[in-house]
């Protein structure tokens, strides 16, 4: 069976054999079939750093051992999930939805065919394991569905009996070409049905009332498998009088303390995640100084909690003060109402009339608050930096009111209210599978890519009237608005398949490339929907119906990749779009996991590390880079430790050439500028916001500071998702025994490699027959940019000249 299962992969059938004759001298006589297969995917999985195929060929056996475990046809699946009882009661309990039963019944021949369980084996044993711990249902602990089953089921909970649609969203997530997010895996086409990932709440009121029942919806949520963000900005300072009692306010604090309760309580979806809230707030708050302290590994349990998340919802007016060295002012809601409910002048005038009225609760110097940031950051990884007037001003949503908050994770904007929580809907693409080889060449498929983002957001359009909802707020804010919210994976693995360092202008240039046909698709097909179902409710009055796209609100002009923007305005004002929001590259932690891709659109974090997930602990290999190491004659254990000693890491590995040390940059050794101009590139097209890290080993006060000023002035929404300080690799360098440092072959004497060539995008094709696309010069990135100032937060050369409130060495966030 082994060497029926390796057929594709470069193993060496000799290698097989030693392995198996392992696993035979392992195993004890009375071992059943599966304890065989599940010791034999182990055994495989644990060589992956020997050789990428190894983790693929895990998969694939632990495939076989599922496949056996499930029933042989889609249907006969379905069939036993409907059929279900409960094993105490004997209670009819149902895993999947009458409805999707019934589809999968009177459609049972044409679904049948459809799966290709095949394509099972093409799921790394990572992969494969995230799948049985989370997302393929269960009978009595044990899975009941495969891989393609769990694909078809999604489908079918997605479009019901439109099962044409079905069929094309199963090919699609089954070819890799996209994957709905968690929530949606986990119960799409089940009675439980919850399929939002991202909901954002209103402090309902600065009440008992107000601040139970918001605790209330947030308990829903979280079991409703949704990650939540809450702003709390209404709610009154330590310290301030309490009129019913005549006492005064505990502050935020104990409240908090009492949502981190909850949170650890309850989990999402039947303990599938942890419980997940993260907690916004803006930097004028009286109590802004203890949330801070809220994650600190030190200090006194009962001003401490860690398992929460934090956000600060940063006015500019608070950076310009940072930049001045000038004094801040802190406020209490109750005395000094509306400062969360504006932004930019009419925010800075509401605050300077307190200021003039002596309202201030505290006067701080604002860099003393600026520093109380950065040290919980370089602490705690954050919080997030959230910038209030981008996300303001740049917004499709602005005609609803002051949007307050984001979410978990910082790439959705939404408005919010005590009336409304805001939800999105969210599925992203995999970037890897759009790139085509021929005899001579590869490219980038952009013209599939534009057709397979319009089949996302028709699904994520659907899933707004099909999900359940955890409360009516929720239900009346996603109708009326429609959000949904695209994102990508494995854009580091598109740079490694083409060959093109991350740092270079190929890079540069796809990366624009690839958001701008993403967004241009998503827009044309919410205008198609509209154009069937009627545009979102409250499209009235909104930057759209005026003509604005996101890039009008960067004042950027779109490169001519695509030449009928201004028809799709013109169609916009008078279709209007299904949808309020389109693009918000999520952080697709788990789901690129499953596709075996790396997340989002982040760098590689390591080329060798551990990872360790409620799965399990699986070893990570670059495979890219292990492939193009064999192929040179490199690949051994001498050289792959001196990669572990160095935390994964190529870059002082003599024997290594330049050209493959220029592609395999982890995200440690590329410029952290680098990341947050691509940021500003693609934000341009970008209509909610992007969970954007930022990576540095060493983060001094100066480096975090000239950081975030640079992303401020780029214009950017989400200026810090997580802080990253150390390479996931250190943690595996405990098996590691130095042997012979000495290099064995000179990388001047090594014959290249034989790759084939990036073919960049030219000409011009066809995406629809009215519609056609140009791909002939595209506009250099540095042309559009900001031109370069040397003034005083600027990071293009080395020099910082600010911002040095507590280094005095030259900061270098620039170079990592």
């Amino acid at each position: 069976m082994l060497k029926w299962l390796q057929r594709g992969l470069r193993l060496e059938l000799s290698d097989l054999d030693e392995i198996l004759d392992k696993i035979a001298l392992s195993m004890a006589d009375k071992t059943t079939v599966n304890e065989l297969l599940e010791y034999t995917a182990e055994s495989l999985a644990a060589r992956t750093t020997s050789h990428p195929d190894y983790s693929l060929l895990a998969g694939r056996v632990e495939a076989v051992k599922l496949q056996k475990m499930v029933s042989n046809s889609f249907s006969d699946s379905m069939s036993k999930l409907y059929y279900n009882y409960h094993p105490k009661t004997n209670k009819h309990t149902p895993s999947v939805s009458k409805q999707v039963y019934d589809v999968a019944m009177k459609n049972r021949d044409v679904l049948d065919t459809a799966v290709e369980s095949e394509r099972d084996l093409t799921i790394s044993y990572f992969g494969i394991k995230t799948l049985e711990r989370s997302y393929l249902i269960k009978v009595n602990e044990i899975p009941t569905e495969t891989p393609q089953y769990l694909f078809m089921r999604v489908a079918l909970g997605i479009h019901g009996g439109d099962v044409e649609d079905a069929i094309e969203t199963y090919n699609l997530m089954s070819k890799k070409y996209i994957m709905h997010a968690s929530p949606t895996l986990f119960s799409a086409g089940t009675d439980y049905n919850f399929l939002s990932s991202c909901f954002l709440l209103a402090m309902e009121d600065d009440s008992i009332d107000g601040i139970y029942k918001t605790l209330h919806k947030a308990a829903l949520i979280s079991k409703a498998s949704g990650g939540i963000g809450l702003h709390i900005h209404n709610v009154r300072a330590r310290g301030s009088l309490v009129s019913t009692s005549g006492g005064k306010s505990s502050g935020l604090v104990p409240m908090l303390r009492v949502f981190n309760d909850t949170a650890r309580y309850v989990d999402q979806g039947g303990n599938k995640r942890p419980g997940a809230f993260a907690v916004f707030l803006e930097p004028w708050h009286t109590d802004v100084f203890e949330v801070l302290d809220l994650r600190k590994n030190y200090g006194k349990e009962e001003l401490r909690a860690r398992d929460l998340f934090y956000g600060l919802w940063i006015p500019d007016l608070f950076m310009q003060k940072v930049k001045d060295d000038e004094d801040w002012c802190l406020f209490s809601p109750d005395v000094s109402p509306g400062l969360s409910d504006c932004y930019g002048d009419e925010f800075k005038a509401l605050y300077e009339k307190y200021e003039r009225a002596g309202d201030a609760v505290r006067v701080v110097k604002a860099q003393k608050l600026w520093q109380s940031i950065l040290e919980s950051q370089t602490e705690t990884g954050g919080p997030y930096m959230m910038y209030k007037d981008a996300c303001n001003t740049k917004s499709n949503q602005k005609n609803l009111g002051t949007i307050k908050s984001s979410n978990l994770c910082c790439e959705i904007v939404e408005y919010s209210s005590k009336e409304e929580t805001a939800v999105c809907n969210l599925g992203s693409l995999a970037l890897p599978s759009f790139v085509n080889e021929d005899k001579d060449s590869i490219s980038f498929n952009f013209m599939k890519l534009h057709e397979v983002t319009k089949v996302l957001g028709k699904n994520l359009d659907k899933i707004v009237d099909i999900t359940r909802y955890p409360d009516e707020g929720a239900e009346t804010s996603n109708r009326k608005h429609r959000p949904i919210a695209i994102g990508v994976q494995g854009l580091a693995d598109v740079f490694a398949l083409l060959r093109i360092p991350f740092e270079s202008k190929e890079a540069k240039k796809l990366n624009i490339q690839i958001f701008e046909t993403i967004y241009h698709a998503a827009v044309e097909g919410s205008i198609e929907l509209a154009k069937k179902h009627g545009a979102y409710e409250t499209f009235k009055g909104s930057p759209a119906s005026q003509g604005m796209l996101q890039f009008d609100f960067w004042n950027h002009k779109p490169s001519d990749l695509f030449d009928d923007w201004n028809d799709l305005k013109e169609n916009m004002m008078v279709y209007g779009l299904r949808n309020s929001l389109l693009v918000g590259p999520m952080p697709t932690a788990s789901t690129s996991q499953i596709l075996g891709f790396n997340e989002c659109f982040e760098p590689f974090t390591s080329n060798i590390y551990s990872r360790r997930v409620t799965s399990g602990e699986f070893q990570v290999v670059n495979k890219y880079l292990i492939n193009d190491l064999i192929e040179l004659g490199l690949w051994n254990q001498d050289l792959k430790d001196k990669i572990l000693l160095a935390e994964g890491s190529v870059q002082g590995i003599p024997e290594i050439p330049v050209e493959i040390k220029e592609l395999y940059k982890t995200v440690w050794e590329i410029s952290q500028k680098v990341i947050l101009e691509m940021a500003a590139d693609r934000g341009r097209f970008v209509d909610q916001s992007q969970s954007m890290n930022i990576y540095m080993k060493n983060p001094t006060y100066s480096k975090l500071t000239s950081c975030h000023f640079y992303s401020w002035k780029l214009g950017l929404k989400t200026g810090m998702y997580y802080l990253r300080t150390q390479a996931a690799s250190r943690a595996i360098q405990f098996t590691i025994e130095r042997t012979n440092d000495k290099v064995s072959t000179p990388a001047y004497e090594l014959s290249p490699l034989r790759r084939k060539r990036y073919v960049e995008t030219s000409g011009t094709i066809e995406t629809t027959p009215a519609k056609r696309i140009k791909y002939e010069s595209i506009t250099p990135i540095s042309s559009v940019m900001t031109p370069k100032k040397e003034d005083d937060v600027d990071i293009y050369d080395e020099t910082i000249r600010y911002c040095k409130i507590d280094d005095s060495n030259p900061c270098d966030s620039c170079s990592g």
